[in-house]
């Protein structure tokens, strides 16, 4: 008998005798496509509910490391130069005009669907900068190249280039924002600066914010307009300005294609996005002008970021802005996440790069806030890292109070003393509350972190089955030091904290509380969450790389945060340098891909490599990737799954099988990555039940609602627990599709068979 018709009869079985299809992850509305298909013999054994697990050989690999290992870096072996292939070890190759043409490197990095790594450019040109980035960048700069990296057996690499390359915005030039334009002095417009006439970099990706879509697409948002102003056409230096654009674009993997989408009402320049529990998309912050956030036709907004906040709605492609009640100044890449019930966190990290000063109502950016969707407005939940609540010491609702576009004008006239009052109020509030020591060297940490990664440790059902606790962990980054009215010093910190939000329908809960320090203070490390349930931090550097670029060293050794035990340990020390724009993703198989690294010009001039003098590689972009294998990796015994659900909805109950099912405790669904500049809003791991086992099925059950599990693309992996630690699977592919999701596509099949056993009957028999 084929394993097909053995595995049909099985199933029949079991739906007749029982009427869940548990073997192929039958429920209530599952698609009962099985995602890995069991050999004969493991097959054959499932149905007898045989346990055994036999193995001859030691549980550890020969190379086994308490720490993992990196793999010798690799990188794309050719550069298109002057429209001609070349293979070349080299980063760069000089074209014919005399200028430097370079492979990318993973400033962006997406964990595709079919397990293949999507990467963006970030920065490129920099390498043709002679004088001064910020006097020659408008004119030098180009759009950012993308690619596609696949590994084959023995993981040998493959890069693909999608079409088009650089993703195809603007090719008529963008709506550039200058300082004359919708003036009396328009007339000026285009002859103080090159704006109209810089097509070659008007709608790079470098700056755009990236996020996996429910049918496993990629958005990018915004993104970066280059141009000189003041500039003259014809002459190369002028004063470089790096302007927001509101393209939405899309990679489609099946076609390895950018679609271009609706375009947003603003501009934005390092925004963050987040998906809604309807599947729409919510972007905030971002920064319509960096270098000169002047905008004559919106006077008010000029000299911060931009406080509206829009909405993406997948299934039209468009943009719609939402009332003033959404409206938030935030730091630019905010640190947002989406809550148990719907909300979405603002978890008080960004980045804190403006020239000149961060923004005249950067004291908000302190305080920890939610966006509840259904009203459309923010609520301040606490003054972020500190063990008070904003209610208790008459702080309470900052935000609307500091707020420029919220205030009377009796409000406005004291706003300046509030801003620089207010943190230094709340330090003396909590002496008087009589807060212990501890509290205190909390509260010198408090407030925002910038370029610190933000990690949503895995979500965990209470009893009743419910989740409604999260828990997020900041470590590193750059503090506020609580007083500070610029949210960032220079040098990091160690310092580590977990901030806890409890939810019960629209109320929320928030405190913080201090873990065990990193071993080292790291400036803009890359969190990755791992199947273990344990956070690694890859990268980064001992100082700030964009307050004086050129003079922070690189932090090769990565660390591991164990959440059982809140303490970060080192772990193995990569081989590349990589500080600013390094990346890190999740693979399917529980190992790491780490690439990245593109520096600024060594302070703001050209580029000079002072890494003999210990400082990091400042040589230019660095488009080699190394391959993290953790200690589980380097074991025989890892768990396998051999069956389970293509995709599912909330509050599925579902089946799986793994080959040592007596022994898998844990189960974690875990969304895939989509990383730039160390932000996934979407980033998030579910811890599902076992509600039951039989022989190798173990029977589990998905959250009820997509505030838990919003639709996309996830990785399931099973787990048990060991002496040398927690061992879990390589993972299974599970697509989430929800109501909002369903109602996109035209898929509707799904969500009709829900409790509708003989149509699940049915589908099965088809399959074969």
């Amino acid at each position: 008998m084929s394993w097909k018709k053995s595995l049909l009869c099985h199933h029949i079985a079991i739906a007749i005798g029982t009427l869940a299809l548990s073997a192929c992850g039958g429920g209530s509305s599952g698609d009962n496509n099985v995602s890995e298909q069991p050999t004969q013999n493991q097959q054959e054994a499932a149905v007898a509910g045989d346990q055994s697990t036999a193995s001859a050989q030691p549980a550890l690999k020969d190379d086994y490391s308490p720490v993992g290992a990196f793999s010798e870096p690799f990188a794309e072996p050719t550069i298109i130069v002057d429209g001609e292939t070349v293979e070349t070890d080299e980063k760069c190759v000089t074209n014919a005009e005399g200028l430097q043409e370079c492979k990318p490197a993973a400033g962006t990095m997406a964990l595709l669907e079919d397990g293949r790594l999507l990467y963006l450019n970030a920065l490129e040109g920099t390498e043709n900068v002679e004088l001064s980035i910020v006097a020659e960048f408008g004119e030098v700069s180009v759009n950012d190249q993308s690619r596609v990296l696949s590994l084959g057996e023995n993981d040998e690499p493959q890069w693909l280039k999608p079409s088009p390359l650089r993703a195809g915005a603007n090719p008529d030039g963008a709506d550039s924002e200058t300082l004359f334009n919708n003036t009396p002095l328009a007339v000026l417009d285009g002859l103080l600066d090159t704006a109209d006439n810089t097509a070659k970099n008007d709608g790079a990706l470098f700056c755009s914010d990236v996020i996996g879509m429910a049918d496993g697409s990629v958005l990018a948002v915004g993104g970066t307009d280059y141009y000189s102003e003041p500039g003259v056409d014809g002459l190369p230096l002028g004063v470089a300005e790096l302007e927001g654009v509101k393209n939405s674009r899309i990679f489609h993997a099946k076609t390895n294609s950018w679609l271009q989408s609706g375009d947003m009402t603003y501009g934005r320049w390092y925004p963050s996005l987040v998906t809604l529990p309807d599947s729409k998309v919510l972007v905030a912050s971002g920064v319509e002008k960096l270098i000169k956030p002047v905008y004559p036709s919106d006077p008010l907004n000029s000299g911060r970021n931009i406080v509206q906040t829009e909405v993406y709605d997948p299934c039209t492609g468009t943009w719609s802005v939402n009332p003033s009640t959404a409206d938030r100044s935030l730091p630019l890449y905010p640190r947002m996440h989406l809550l148990p019930n719907g909300h979405v966190l603002y978890n008080a990290g960004g980045q804190a790069f403006n020239p000149f000063g961060q923004g005249y109502d950067q004291a908000l950016w302190n305080i920890v806030a939610t966006f509840d969707p259904d009203t459309q407005s923010w609520t301040d939940i606490g003054y972020a890292g500190l063990p008070l609540k904003l209610d208790e010491i008459g702080l309470g609702e900052l935000s609307s109070t500091l707020n420029l576009t919220n205030l009377s004008q009796e409000q406005g006239s004291s706003l300046l003393g509030d801003v620089l009052n207010s943190a230094e109020d709340l330090l003396t509030a909590a002496s008087e509350l009589n807060v212990d020591e501890e509290t205190l060297k909390t509260a010198i940490g408090g407030g925002m972190r910038g370029s610190t990664s933000s990690t949503m440790l895995p979500l965990k059902p209470n009893e009743n089955g419910e989740y409604t606790d999260a828990e997020f962990l900041t470590a590193g980054g750059v503090p506020s030091y609580a007083l500070l009215t610029n949210p960032g010093g220079y040098l990091p910190t160690d310092q580590s904290r977990i901030d806890t939000v409890r939810t019960n329908g629209d109320e929320v809960d928030y405190e913080s509380r201090l873990t065990g320090s990193l071993n080292q203070p790291r400036w803009y490390g890359t969190n990755v969450l791992m199947p273990d349930g344990s956070v690694m931090v890859f990268s980064g550097g001992n100082r700030d790389g964009v307050v004086l670029p050129g003079l922070e060293g690189a932090i090769r050794t990565a660390e591991r945060f164990d959440p059982e035990t809140n303490t970060w340990t080192e772990m193995a020390t990569g081989i590349r340098q990589r500080t600013y724009h390094n990346t890190a993703v999740l693979l399917p198989d529980g190992r790491v891909m780490v690439a990245g690294h593109s520096p600024i010009n060594t302070g703001y001039l050209s580029f000079t490599d002072l890494s003999d003098l210990g400082f990091a590689p400042y040589d230019g972009r660095d488009p080699s990737f190394e391959i993290y294998t953790p200690p589980y990796a380097m074991r025989n015994d890892r768990p396998e799954i051999l069956s389970a659900p293509k995709s599912l909805m909330p509050g599925d109950e579902f089946s799986i099988q793994v080959d040592q099912a007596e022994d898998i405790d844990k189960v974690l669904l875990i969304r895939r990555t989509v990383m730039t500049h160390v932000v996934d809003s979407d980033q998030r791991a579910i811890e599902l039940p076992v509600q039951s086992r039989n022989g190798r099925t173990i029977q589990l059950k998905m959250p009820e609602t997509s505030n838990v599990v919003p639709a996309g693309v996830y990785m399931l992996f099973a787990s048990k627990d060991t002496e040398e630690g927690r061992v879990p699977s390589v993972s299974v592919p599970i697509t989430v599709k929800t109501a909002g999701s369903l109602q996109c596509s035209g898929d509707t099949q799904l969500a009709d068979n829900t409790n509708d056993d003989t149509s699940l009957l049915d589908s099965v028999v088809g399959q074969f």
